[in-house]
């Protein structure tokens, strides 16, 4: 198997990974962090999806993963300061610098346990890198080796990004499923 991660520039491959099944239905099409917190309330059903195809229509939104011609995976990747963590209070901000986040790994299921995760965290910081970044951040869970609901996981593990070269660089107040998450840092430049 040889996983291929390359911007997402396809908007069909983007909803297979973080679209609903049903249209109507309210799933985070990953906007939760992308937009500010009342917009991502209001919008609604197939106006999450035209938001995203919005956005698409600006640049990536991220990066995909690909077996072959399947999409297998999803990563988004952005500058803060267009994101939601650039006002976040429970994730604090180490310095002034432009950093980029990435938020968001998904892999679809039947492709899992397989490292994809490790290839989306190495193409996000590609695909940051030759866009100019010289940092990026991720906020994963300091799981300590336990269980992450699937659910819960795609903010990713300390562990998954201190093997992508991540350091970390503080820790935050937020906590999901129970776990705190950090905040983990890589120079670029």
């Amino acid at each position: 198997m040889v996983i291929q991660v390359r911007p997402a520039t396809a908007f069909e491959d983007i909803r297979t990974m973080v679209g609903p099944k049903n249209p109507t239905s309210n799933v985070c099409w990953c906007l939760s962090y992308r937009i500010p917190g009342r917009e991502n309330r209001q919008l609604r059903g197939p106006a999450r999806g035209e938001k995203v195809r919005e956005l698409l229509s600006t640049g990536p939104p991220g990066v995909l993963a690909y077996d072959g011609d399947e999409v297998v995976g999803w990563a988004a990747v952005h500058p803060r300061a267009d994101t939601s963590f650039a006002t976040n209070r429970t994730i604090p901000h180490v310095d002034d610098r432009d950093v980029w986040s990435v938020w968001c790994i998904r892999v679809r299921p039947g492709h899992r346990g397989r490292g994809i995760s490790h290839d989306l965290l190495a193409g996000a910081v590609r695909f940051a890198r030759d866009r100019g970044a010289a940092v990026i951040e991720g906020y994963p869970v300091d799981n300590r080796g336990a269980k992450v609901d699937l659910t819960m996981a795609y903010v990713g593990t300390r562990a998954l990004f201190e093997r992508a070269g991540f350091l970390h660089a503080a820790d935050t107040t937020s906590v999901l499923n129970g776990f705190p998450r950090v905040l983990m840092r890589r120079e670029l430049s």
